[in-house]
C-alpha cells in the first residue's frame, strides 16, 4: 500500500492542508509528487497536487485517488518547497502558491490526449499500444483510463517515444500542420517517377523533388514553391508513395521575425571589472547576490549576455527577468539574437497558447534561458546556473493579488538552492537593496560611466509656476516648445512623457465645484475621449459625461488634469507637422501593437514618441535627442512613502532615453515643485545624493529600509463592522508584539470604499518579531474560519501599495 499527501484545490483555512488517498495498484507505478491529480472530496471530485509519496498514514479509511491529470510531474522537487515556502512567507494558501508557477493554460477547463512523440512510429510502441494508435492519431484520456492503458503509457512517455497534450476546450489546442513525407527511398521514388506516364507531369514534379530532399516538408509550402494543387499530392498518397502527417509546430510568436545573430561585444575596463567577481561565484557553484548598479546606458545587457554565455557553456539555464511588456521587444531583440533557439520568452503579450508552448520547451528541456516578466522566476528548470533582476527597482515585480510575492525574494531562494548568484540591475536601485549593498549583504558592481563614455544628457528643470506667471497657459513650457520645433527642423526624434493615461482626471463645474465621483467607489471617475466616457478605474464602473452640472445644471463644466489624449490634442494645434505615436494602456491593448508602434518610431516614422511610464524604461533609439517630460509632480503628492523614491527613478530612466547614441541629448523636465529634492537630484542624476537625503527621511519616519512592513486591510459592506473589527485586530496585534514595534491604524484607507466595500487598515513597522508570523496567521485564520460575516482580511507582508 502507498499513500499520496494531496493539497485540494479548495482555497479555504479548513482545507489548507495535506489530505491522505490511497493509490490504487494500477497506478502505483504512475503518480509521482509534483503531479496533479483528480480526488473524490466530500460529494464532488476535484483536481489537486500530490505533495508526496508515503508508506502509510495515521488515517484509517482512506479514500482512493481517481486518476492522475498528467504523466509527468508539473512541479519539480524544488518547486514543490517553494511552494511550501511562498505558502510561509506571503501567508497565502497553498494552492494558489502552486497554482502561481503554472501557466494558464494548466489552470483551464480541458480535455486530455496521448499522442506519438514527433518522430516517433508505430512499430517502436509495445504491441497493445500499436492496435491503440493504429486508426487514431491521438487517444483521449478518458478512452486511455477506460481500457487500463494508463501505466503502459506512462512508461512509454517516460522513455520518450509519448506525450499528453492539454486540449483546453476551444481555447488552447497545440499547433498542428499537414507535412507531406516521401514513403520510399529516394531509388524507389526515381524508380517511380521514370514509371508514370507522361501526362502526369506534376506529379513527377513532387517525386523529383522528393528525389533531392528526403526530409518531411509542410504541405502549403510545398504546394507554393513548386506551384502544384493539393489533388496532386493527395494522388501520390493514394499510390502509396507519399505520406501525409499532421506534425506538432510550437506557436511561436516571433515566427515571422529573423533574429539578426549578434556577437558578444569587446567589454570596457568597468564591464570587466564587474563581471570578475559574478564569473567567479558561477565558476565555483557559491550562491551570492550581487547589485549590478550602472547609470543609464553603461551597457549591463552585454554583462548580462556574457555572464549568461559563459552559464550555458557549462550546461547549465539561466532566468532573466524584465518589467513589464515594453522592455520585452528589445530584450528579446538582444537574447534571441545571441542565443537564438535557446531563449524561451513569457509575458502577459502571448496567447494562452503561446505561453503554454513557450513553457512546455522550458520543460521539455529544450532551452537554456527564459526571458520574461514576474512569473517568469518559476520557470521549471532543475539546474539554474544564474538568475538576473534587470531594473530591479520596479514595483511590477511585486504581486499584488495572492500569493503577495516579490520576484526578488523567489530569486534569492531559488539561487540558495542551486548554488549561483543573482544579478540584481538598475541605475536607480531600490533604496533596500542599496542599503543591503553598503551593508555587505549584497555585493555592489559598479559601472560609473556610459559605454563609449558618452556624457548623459543636459537637463534642464523649468517651473511651470513662473510660465503661468508670464501668461503661458499651454501644458508646454516654451522652452520644451522651441526645442520639439528644433528638433523636427533637424529631423530628429523627441520623447514626451506623462505619468498617466486618459484625457483629463476629473470633470468638474466651474459654478459649484461639483466633482463626478464613481457611485461603489470613494474617487473621481476619469474622462476617456475616444469613448466620450467617464471611467473608474478602481470598478470598471462607466458613465457618460454630462453636458450639465447634475448639481447646479450650469453648462460650465470642464476639464482638470492632463492624460495622454488631451497632449496628443495639443501637440496637433500647436505643432501640426509633427508626427506623434501615442503609446499607452489605451493604443497598446491589442496583441503585437507594442511592437509595432516601437517600430514605426524606429523606422522614423514619427517626430515625436508620448507615451506614460510604458516608455521610461530600456528604450534605446539613435535618434532620440530630447526628452521632455510634462509634468514630474504626479506622483509627489501621493500617500506613499516611497512616492520621492519612485519620482527620483522614473525622472532618471526617462532622462536616459536622450543621447545614447552619436548624437547629444538634452531633457526638459516640467515641474510645479523644482525645489523638491527627488526632481533637483534627478536633474543632475546623483543617485548617492539622493539615498542619503531620502534615507535620512526613512529613519526619521520608521520605513523601510530601517524597518519592516506589514499591512493589514479589513473590508466589508458595512462601516460600522470595519471599524470595530480593525479596532480589535489593531489590539491583539498590539497584545502580541514587542515595545519596539510601531503599530498604527486602524485608520480609513487612503481610497476608504472600493465596489460598496469600506476598507480600513492597521500598519505594522518592525525590525525583529519572532512572533510576528503566527500573529498573522492567527488573524488570517480567524476570519477565513468564519466566511458568514463578510468580514475580507487580507495581509500583505512588505506591502508596496498602501493605497
Amino acid at each position: 500500500m502507498k499513500v499520496a499527501s494531496v493539497i485540494v484545490d479548495v482555497p479555504s483555512k479548513q482545507t489548507d492542508r495535506e489530505f491522505d488517498y490511497l493509490i490504487p495498484a494500477h497506478w502505483l507505478e504512475t503518480i509521482k509528487p509534483g503531479m496533479r491529480v483528480i480526488v473524490p472530496f466530500g460529494p464532488r471530485n476535484i483536481q489537486g497536487f500530490v505533495t508526496e509519496i508515503k508508506a502509510e498514514s495515521e488515517f484509517k479509511k482512506l479514500r482512493e485517488i481517481n486518476e492522475p491529470m498528467d504523466l509527468e510531474p508539473v512541479l519539480n522537487e524544488e518547486l514543490l518547497d517553494l511552494g511550501n515556502w511562498l505558502t510561509e512567507n506571503t501567508l497565502c494558501f497553498k494552492i494558489y502558491a502552486f497554482q502561481a508557477m503554472l501557466p494558464a493554460a494548466l489552470k483551464a477547463k480541458y480535455e486530455k490526449k496521448v499522442m506519438l512523440s514527433e518522430g516517433v512510429h508505430l512499430n517502436q510502441l509495445p504491441v497493445q499500444l500499436q492496435e491503440a494508435f493504429k486508426h487514431e492519431e491521438a487517444i483521449n484520456w478518458d478512452e486511455a483510463l477506460k481500457n487500463g492503458l494508463v501505466p503502459i503509457l506512462q512508461r512509454e512517455a517516460a522513455n520518450g517515444l509519448l506525450e499528453v497534450i492539454y486540449v483546453v476546450k476551444e481555447k488552447l489546442k497545440k499547433k498542428q500542420l499537414k507535412y507531406v513525407i516521401p514513403k520510399l527511398s529516394s531509388g524507389e521514388l526515381e524508380a517511380a517517377h521514370d514509371s508514370l506516364p507522361q501526362k502526369a507531369d506534376k506529379q513527377k514534379v513532387v517525386l523529383k523533388y522528393f528525389v533531392e530532399h528526403s526530409d518531411p516538408v509542410e504541405l502549403r509550402q510545398l504546394l507554393s514553391q513548386l506551384n502544384i494543387s493539393a489533388s496532386t499530392v493527395k494522388a501520390l498518397v493514394q499510390k502509396g508513395f507519399l505520406a501525409e502527417q499532421d506534425m506538432e509546430v510550437y506557436r511561436d510568436p516571433y515566427e515571422n521575425r529573423t533574429f539578426s545573430r549578434t556577437e558578444p561585444l569587446p567589454l570596457t575596463e568597468d564591464q570587466q571589472r564587474a563581471m570578475v567577481p559574478i564569473l567567479d561565484s558561477i565558476e565555483k557553484k557559491l550562491h551570492e547576490v550581487f547589485l549590478l548598479y550602472g547609470v543609464t546606458g553603461s551597457g549591463k545587457t552585454e554583462i548580462y549576455l556574457q555572464t549568461i554565455q559563459d552559464v550555458i557553456e557549462k550546461g547549465r539555464e539561466a532566468i532573466v527577468l524584465v518589467p513589464e511588456i515594453a522592455l520585452t521587444p528589445q530584450m528579446v531583440n538582444r537574447f534571441k539574437g545571441r542565443f537564438g533557439n535557446l531563449v524561451a520568452v513569457l509575458h502577459s503579450g502571448l496567447s494562452a497558447g503561446e505561453k503554454y508552448d513557450e513553457w512546455r520547451k522550458i520543460q521539455r528541456k529544450e532551452v537554456r534561458v527564459v526571458v520574461g516578466a514576474r512569473s517568469a522566476i518559476f520557470a521549471p528548470f532543475e539546474n539554474l546556473g544564474i538568475i538576473i533582476i534587470d531594473e530591479e527597482h520596479e514595483t511590477s515585480y511585486k504581486q499584488e493579488e495572492m500569493p503577495r510575492y516579490h520576484a526578488r525574494d523567489v530569486a534569492i531562494e531559488r539561487a540558495k538552492k542551486n548554488n549561483c548568484p543573482v544579478v540584481l540591475g538598475s541605475a536607480t536601485p531600490a533604496l533596500e537593496s542599496f542599503a543591503r549593498a553598503q551593508k555587505g549583504v549584497y555585493t555592489l558592481l559598479s559601472l560609473p560611466n556610459r559605454m563609449n563614455k558618452r556624457a548623459l544628457p543636459a537637463v534642464e528643470i523649468i517651473d511651470m509656476r513662473e510660465e503661468l506667471r508670464a501668461g503661458n497657459r499651454s501644458m508646454f513650457s516654451r522652452k520644451l516648445f522651441e526645442l520639439l520645433k528644433e528638433r523636427i527642423d533637424r529631423k530628429e526624434q523627441s520623447v514626451l512623457f506623462l505619468n498617466k493615461r486618459g484625457h483629463s482626471s476629473f470633470v468638474m463645474c466651474r459654478d459649484c465645484g461639483y466633482v463626478m465621483n464613481c457611485p461603489n467607489c470613494d474617487i473621481s471617475l476619469t474622462y476617456h475621449k475616444v469613448k466620450e466616457q467617464m471611467k473608474c478605474h478602481y470598478c470598471g464602473y462607466e458613465s457618460y459625461v454630462p453636458s450639465q452640472c447634475p448639481e447646479c445644471s450650469s453648462d460650465y463644466i470642464r476639464y482638470f488634469g492632463t492624460g495622454t489624449q488631451k497632449v496628443e490634442d495639443e501637440l496637433g494645434k500647436i505643432l501640426p507637422e509633427a508626427r506623434v505615436i501615442r503609446m499607452d494602456v489605451d493604443t497598446t491593448g491589442q496583441k503585437g501593437a507594442h511592437e509595432r508602434l516601437l517600430k514605426e518610431f524606429h523606422e522614423g516614422k514619427a517626430d515625436i514618441l508620448l507615451g506614460t511610464q510604458m516608455i521610461a524604461k530600456g528604450l534605446d533609439f539613435p535618434n532620440i535627442t530630447l526628452v521632455g517630460v510634462l509634468s514630474a509632480d504626479t506622483m509627489l503628492h501621493l500617500p506613499d512613502f516611497r512616492s520621492s523614491e519612485k519620482t527620483f527613478q522614473l525622472l532618471t530612466q526617462v532622462s536616459g532615453r536622450a543621447g545614447r547614441h552619436e548624437l547629444p541629448g538634452e531633457v526638459i523636465i516640467q515641474t510645479y515643485t523644482p525645489e523638491h529634492y527627488s526632481v533637483e537630484l534627478a536633474g543632475i542624476q546623483d543617485y548617492d545624493r539622493f539615498y542619503h537625503r531620502e534615507m535620512l527621511m526613512r529613519k526619521a519616519h520608521h520605513y523601510p529600509p530601517f524597518y519592516y512592513l506589514a499591512l493589514i486591510t479589513i473590508s466589508h459592506e458595512n462601516l460600522m463592522n470595519v471599524v470595530s473589527s480593525t479596532e480589535k485586530i489593531a489590539a491583539f496585534v498590539r497584545s502580541r508584539l514587542s515595545n519596539h514595534a510601531v503599530v498604527l491604524g486602524p485608520a480609513a484607507s487612503p481610497i476608504p470604499r472600493i465596489n460598496n466595500r469600506y476598507r480600513y487598515h492597521c500598519l505594522i513597522k518592525y525590525k525583529r518579531e519572532p512572533e510576528l508570523n503566527k500573529t498573522l496567521k492567527a488573524i488570517l485564520d480567524q476570519y477565513q474560519a468564519d466566511p458568514k460575516s463578510g468580514l475580507l482580511v487580507s495581509i500583505d507582508v512588505n506591502p508596496f501599495i498602501l493605497m
